[in-house]
């Protein structure tokens, strides 16, 4: 146990991912949630695919962990529908206790980047979380900042300067602009941002919405500087890119 506590540190390459489980026997799907949470992640558990592919058209997700033979639509197809209509590479791992060499190539071949045989241990399921993590979403340990156009984020200050001019952020409205940014282009639900902010969705909708525009006054949000905030209707928000206009 010492030795997987030792290693408990980089587990937190998950912090704040958002991490899908399609998984229909709870003993199983408390076994992989713990192990996501284990590793900072957030746990969304679906128990059928019909329900998830309905939650996949609104709203987004980091990693995806699937069962195979689950009610109404089974993984292989969840995996195709993702690989058909999400243009960034999602890491996709099968958890099954389908263990045939056909349905493992099947799996692979369908989209999947990982596959497991059920009943998976915890520590080796975690250790291949981190390994799909790493390789989908590489980051530089030694980097001290991010840039979008004309802003500037400096993690170790939490500070975010627009043109080089400092832009002054309260706590929350630094984390909230951070979040957007690294997901550039993506619909955002509102219960994923206030879990992100406040690690509940059991907040005010207003709270929500004050902070939005304050972020996208203070920001600077528009044409102008490269991005447009927009709201979804009955959805959430979304950041995105747009064509700078120069000033007359």
């Amino acid at each position: 146990m010492m030795q997987e506590d030792a290693m408990s540190t980089p587990t937190a390459i998950l912090l704040g991912k958002r991490v899908a489980i399609l998984e229909d026997e709870p003993s199983h799907a408390q076994v992989v949630e713990k192990a996501v949470q284990d590793c900072g992640g957030i746990s969304h558990l679906f128990t059928d695919g019909r329900t998830m592919l309905r939650d996949l058209h609104r709203t987004s997700f980091d990693v995806f962990v699937l069962d195979w033979r689950v009610p109404h639509v089974q993984g292989p197809d969840i995996v195709r529908w993702i690989r058909r209509n999400i243009t960034e590479r999602i890491p996709v791992l099968f958890v099954t206790s389908c263990d045939d060499e056909r349905d493992i190539i099947e799996g692979l071949d369908c989209g999947a980047d990982d596959y497991m045989i059920k009943p998976v241990r915890p520590s080796e399921l975690k250790a291949r979380l981190r390994a799909l993590i790493r390789r989908a979403y590489p980051v530089d340990p030694l980097a001290a900042g991010l840039k979008f156009g004309p802003y500037a984020f400096e993690l170790h200050r939490k500070e975010v300067r627009l043109h080089g001019e400092l832009v002054p952020l309260k706590p929350k409205e630094y984390q909230l602009a951070q979040f957007l940014f690294r997901n550039v282009g993506r619909l955002l639900a509102r219960e994923l941002l206030m879990t992100e902010l406040w690690g509940t969705d059991v907040v005010e909708s207003r709270t929500l919405v004050t902070h939005m525009s304050q972020v996208r006054r203070k920001l600077e949000l528009g044409p102008q500087n490269g991005f447009r905030l927009l709201p979804v209707y009955s959805l959430g928000y979304r950041l995105e890119t747009v064509d700078p206009v120069s000033p007359d």
